[in-house]
């Protein structure tokens, strides 16, 4: 398949799942998102295990660093230019900004500061698929879309939380920027061909994000079952073991050799 061809395909479907959402009705956030299952407090830390469970993002973010930077000399390979780094740099960041807008958010959660839990999110979301799209579709597309598309990220989250101040919440924006980014990223992962090993990591990773859903999901039914751990304590381990899979995809690939290209086995003279 042409490679204008794959990108109409892009376009096209972006298109349409932007005219599907502009015709949903908003989507305003639930009063009950606030009231998790698991509300001890220890060590004079209200909601605890939701809040420490938020530490290894921060750990992997730090980790992350050092193997996108390379320090001293280690994981050069996993990079052909220093430029796309840049996106992964931010998802290093995002990533150690989400223990601390998290945990501040459990300490004693409402919209206010949801807030600060949703904003280093989207930096993840979106300089995820930066990557993808410096990797897989034009490093230049990539890198000069990084900028525009972590705006568009937190401005998803500022309306959000504008049209709830208003009594109008809309979470439509922000949906978009958390569910259909992945799609499109799993998208590119079949349309476009890999220039590094170890694409399947990328597959594992989205794998462990939607049993951290799954595990949101279930928050109450998971506490219930003895009283030990929720089901949203469980959640913020498998994203952040999700995050990991893609920092160790980066310390293993290699870059994938170029095809030689086929001379014509007849030559005019």
């Amino acid at each position: 398949m042409r490679q204008s061809l794959r990108l109409m395909m892009l376009g096209a479907i972006t298109l349409a799942a932007g005219t599907v959402i502009a015709f949903v009705p908003r989507v305003a956030q639930s009063p009950d998102y606030h009231h998790f299952a698991d509300q001890r407090m220890v060590l004079g830390i209200p909601n605890f295990l939701n809040v420490i469970s938020n530490v290894p993002f921060l750990i992997v973010g730090i980790w992350g660093l050092v193997v996108v930077l390379g320090v001293r000399g280690a994981y050069t390979r996993s990079f052909v230019t220093w430029g796309e780094r840049w996106p992964y740099i931010v998802l290093c960041v995002g990533v150690a900004l989400t223990c601390l807008g998290s945990a501040y958010y459990h300490l004693a959660p409402n919209n206010a500061r949801l807030v600060w839990d949703r904003l280093p999110m989207t930096l993840g979301f979106m300089s995820l698929l930066c990557a993808m799209l410096t990797e897989r579709v034009n490093p230049r597309i990539g890198l000069l879309a990084l900028i525009p598309l972590v705006l568009l990220g937190v401005t998803s989250v500022v309306y959000w939380y504008l049209t709830e101040l208003r009594g109008a919440g809309d979470l439509r924006p922000y949906i978009v920027v958390q569910f259909y980014t992945l799609a499109l990223i799993l998208l590119m992962l079949w349309l476009f061909p890999a220039r590094y090993t170890r694409g399947p990591d990328l597959l594992a990773a989205l794998g462990f994000y939607v049993l951290a859903k799954i595990f949101e999901s279930l928050d109450r039914p998971i506490y219930n079952l003895g009283h030990i751990i929720s089901g949203h304590t469980l959640k913020h381990i498998a994203a952040a073991v999700g995050i990991y899979w893609i920092f160790r995809m980066l310390a293993l690939r290699n870059v994938i050799p170029a095809r030689p290209c086929r001379r014509s086995e007849t030559t005019r003279t």
